[in-house]
């Protein structure tokens, strides 16, 4: 993409899109329950408001017009390494009307700089409006951990969208599919708006494997319960052995068992577990346990992206699944559209050239590999956004969530998280190496 007003009506789309979406989550509720921190694991919903735009005038107002800064008095309280976020009700936040205010102040200038950016050719910040795709991407990362934390608070529902529509689902389907071994190309050099850890692109040769066709559903995992899966040590990687005996885990979180069925909280809504939908709101472990019970693996990284992005027949790596077209609602569950995954087998138009369904969308999937840097890695902009959690601490999800914007969901992209992590919107799938019975 290289045509200027193309990429300056894509920016203004991006952060246009990102912020009615940031309205709608921090609107739907009283200043009252924007102010509560409603999980330790979790900021205030008004901090992340604030946040957002303060990224945006440092970024955008600052960095890239070289202009003054706004609100330098507030730059420390929005900083989200400076604070944890247990510790960040006790800050001078501003309140809601004041963090709305700036919000709105800071975005009615970063148009102005859209508008009169030079977008090809200059400084990498500004070359193909990276920096305007960088915080478009932000804020609708904080956007999925604003509605993490709406599924974390208490009391009557607050956000309300249809149910995905409904797919063909599996019957037909094979349980899995072989992905042939030999070499494609990981990472990108060419997507404008990629983000460092996803750089540079580079050869992998990945041994032949075979991957679920659908994520691992509530029915299967509901059937690692029964058999005792939480009870038995030797599904279970030590310390996640640990982990769930030391807090009582035995279910995916928000899972409760009543007359006779698994029920679940979803949003303010206890319903009955949908036994056809992708598993959600589970730990690493607890998705490394499972498989180890069924006889199989989670993939790694590189399988992963090799199952969802290499063409076999041009041997090439595509941008998404279907091809190099940006997502439309015929090919994933992306952007809030639905609270909820789609039952397993949705979706056939997003299905990868060798058939693998749902690898975009849905749920975030899990791999057995460590957060590291690609081979000729530099951080860009700024090391905090990658470096800093490169290391065997953090395990690399993919393939985004319901709750993920397509701005920010690609077939390169990379999320990571600590393994214990469960109210993140995580599923995951299984694999096998191709030898194995």
């Amino acid at each position: 993409m290289t045509d200027p007003e193309r990429l300056r009506r894509r920016a203004l789309d991006a952060l246009t899109t990102a912020r009615a979406r940031t309205a709608l989550l921090t609107s739907c509720v009283d200043d009252g329950e924007l102010t509560a921190q409603h999980s330790p694991l979790m900021s205030p919903l008004v901090w992340d408001l604030a946040h957002i735009s303060n990224q945006e005038e440092q970024w955008l107002w600052r960095a890239v017009a070289g202009r003054e800064a706004l609100r330098p008095e507030i730059d420390s309280i929005y900083d989200a390494f400076e604070h944890p976020r247990a510790a960040r009700p006790a800050l001078p936040l501003l309140a809601p009307a004041e963090a709305r205010a700036y919000a709105s102040d800071v975005r009615g200038r970063v148009l102005d700089v859209l508008e009169r950016t030079p977008l090809e050719g200059g400084p990498a910040l500004v070359d193909a409006a990276f920096a305007f795709g960088m915080v478009a991407q932000h804020e609708q990362q904080h956007d999925e951990t604003m509605l993490i934390t709406h599924q974390l608070r208490r009391g009557p529902a607050a956000l309300d969208a249809p149910a995905p529509p409904p797919g063909p689902g599996t019957a037909g389907l094979p349980a899995e599919v072989l992905v042939p071994g030999g070499p494609f190309t990981m990472g990108t050099s060419a997507e404008p708006w990629a983000l460092d850890n996803e750089r540079p692109a580079h050869t992998r040769v990945v041994p032949a494997f075979f991957i679920d066709t659908v994520p691992v559903t509530n029915g299967a995992y509901m059937a690692f319960i029964a058999d005792g899966g939480y009870g038995d040590e030797r599904w279970w990687a030590p310390e996640g052995w640990a982990q769930i005996r030391a807090h009582g885990i035995a279910a995916p979180l928000f899972w409760r068992r009543e007359g006779g069925q698994w029920l679940r909280r979803r949003f303010g809504v206890v319903e009955p577990v949908p036994e056809d939908e992708p598993v959600l709101h589970v730990s690493w472990y607890e998705a490394d346990a499972y498989a180890r019970w069924a006889g199989r693996r989670l993939p790694t990284e590189e399988e992963w992206e090799k199952a969802a992005r290499h063409d076999p027949v041009s041997g090439r790596s595509l941008r998404h699944p279907w091809g190099d077209d940006d997502p439309t609602p015929e090919h994933a569950n992306l952007g809030q559209r639905h609270l909820r995954p789609a039952p397993a087998g949705s979706y056939p138009a997003g299905r990868s050239p060798l058939g693998v369904r749902q690898l975009i969308g849905d749920v975030w999937e899990w791999t057995s590999s460590d957060f590291l840097p690609y081979p000729g890695f530099v951080a860009f902009p700024y090391r905090e956004y990658s470096e800093v959690f490169f290391g065997p601490g953090h395990k690399v999800l993919r393939g985004g969530s319901f709750a993920v914007d397509p701005v920010a969901c690609r077939g390169t992209f990379r999320n990571w998280d600590l393994p214990v992590r469960r109210q993140i919107f995580s599923g995951f799938r299984t694999a096998r190496d191709a030898g194995a019975v």
